[in-house]
């Protein structure tokens, strides 16, 4: 999989890019992450690639020529148009099922906005959906972009050591992740559930399995109304979830 991250900033998204367990996978060529400077495709001497908002306003405007210029350079070598998406709080809400499905796309652009914000004419033109991180405003769409970028890549075969290691984790499956304990085994006074050291898989799977249920009732309720905890066993351990709550 490649990305390529249109910005401002390209040194601060390559330093993130580049570290720990994607600039490992990116040595192996198993991803590629690119960060484009937006200004070295500007045609002024000022490299200025921002001016005021027609109408009126605060703020300046990323104008349309240096990012559609930037654009076209990273599709020119691609060999093709990329699924562009544009870093946005307009944009639909970024989630694990979106990640999923742009795990099947082979190229991607991420498009970093700054200042008040870009031309309207180049997202008509290049980008093809909008995503926000959550309803909250950023300065930048430097940290959105690495976080999508992150959250797919971390799911391209080979850059983590075996797939469970995302699949168990949070809003994979609708569910939250259970808790997780390490050494020492006991802190502070405080002790590791006794059934996580008693070496037998099948009784931790269910116990992981009761506590993601739980935690995923009591902090996410709207996650917990979609779930489908029909199945025999789930219902026991809703039984038993139950049976505690009352007991407590």
């Amino acid at each position: 999989m490649r990305i390529d991250i249109m910005t401002l900033f390209p040194d601060t998204v390559g330093d993130m890019m580049n570290e720990s367990i994607l600039g490992r996978a990116q040595e192996r060529d198993l991803i590629r992450i690119e960060a484009h400077q937006i200004r070295d495709f500007t045609t002024n001497k000022q490299n200025q690639v921002d001016d005021y908002p027609y109408g009126g306003g605060h703020g300046a405007v990323l104008q349309a020529d240096p990012l559609y210029n930037c654009w076209t350079h990273i599709c020119d070598e691609v060999g093709g148009p990329v699924h562009t998406i544009f870093l946005s709080p307009c944009g639909a809400t970024f989630n694990q099922q979106k990640a999923r499905e742009l795990l099947k796309k082979e190229n991607l652009i991420l498009v970093c906005g700054h200042y008040e914000g870009i031309d309207q004419r180049f997202l008509d033109e290049c980008v093809d959906e909008e995503i926000s991180l959550g309803d909250f405003v950023l300065t930048g769409g430097e940290i959105p972009a690495m976080a999508v970028a992150d959250c797919v890549c971390r799911m391209v075969p080979g850059v983590l050591s075996d797939p469970e290691c995302f699949e168990d984790e949070s809003h994979w499956n609708g569910l939250l992740e259970y808790p997780q304990y390490s050494r020492p085994e006991v802190w502070h006074g405080l002790s590791v559930p006794k059934i996580l050291l008693s070496g037998h898989h099948g009784n931790v799977a269910r116990w992981r399995r009761k506590q993601s249920i739980l935690r995923t009732r009591q902090r996410r309720p709207d996650l917990y109304e979609r779930l489908d905890l029909s199945s025999k066993e789930d219902r026991k351990l809703l039984r038993e979830l139950e049976e505690e709550t009352a007991g407590q």
